[in-house]
């Protein structure tokens, strides 16, 4: 662990900061959807070689204007299937009573949000699931489909940095 992290640590100082600003826009599933094998060289690529900011399928278009203000760039349509105005968010689920429990699902998730243990049930917790599906394939019982999630006012929950803040002097409340 301390290695990785060390190894980490000296990648953050070699990346010019540009790269960790658009990293860290990044929704960091790490989910290959891009066409890299990861967040952090996909923002490699976008700075340093003009890859295009549209790419990131789990970001969608929040995620590419966000980019195209970074790094003060037109803003493009979203590629191919994230072309929606309001992109569905998709959410692993496990059918329950077809799992082995071979942990080949957990071990493909790039967030974790897969439990269970071996020859035992798996589940998906789905605040961190991505829907990024890179465990579906592996499953040897296809017993994981993707779905997409309803939000209803009993599960919404607010993105935090989205509402906007007006800050008021106290001077001008007295």
């Amino acid at each position: 662990m301390i290695r990785l992290l060390k190894k980490s640590m000296r990648f953050d100082a070699i990346l010019p900061q540009s790269q960790c600003r658009i990293d860290a826009i990044l929704p960091q599933s790490q989910c290959g959807q891009c066409g890299y094998p990861g967040c952090r060289p996909y923002a490699e690529a976008v700075g340093l070689q003009g890859e295009k900011i549209n790419r990131c399928a789990p970001g969608g278009e929040a995620v590419m204007l966000k980019m195209a203000e970074l790094l003060n760039v037109e803003p493009q349509p979203c590629d191919g299937e994230e072309q929606q105005a309001a992109p569905v968010r998709m959410l692993a689920v496990i059918d329950e009573n077809n799992c082995i429990g071979c942990t080949k699902c957990i071990q493909a998730c790039p967030v974790d949000a897969i439990v269970g243990a071996t020859r035992a049930m798996h589940t998906v917790m789905s605040d961190l699931c991505t829907g990024c599906n890179l465990c579906v394939d592996p499953c040897p019982t296809h017993c994981i489909e993707l779905r997409p999630v309803n939000e209803t006012p009993d599960s919404w929950k607010w993105d935090l940095n989205t509402i906007p803040v007006r800050i008021i002097p106290v001077e001008q409340h007295a």
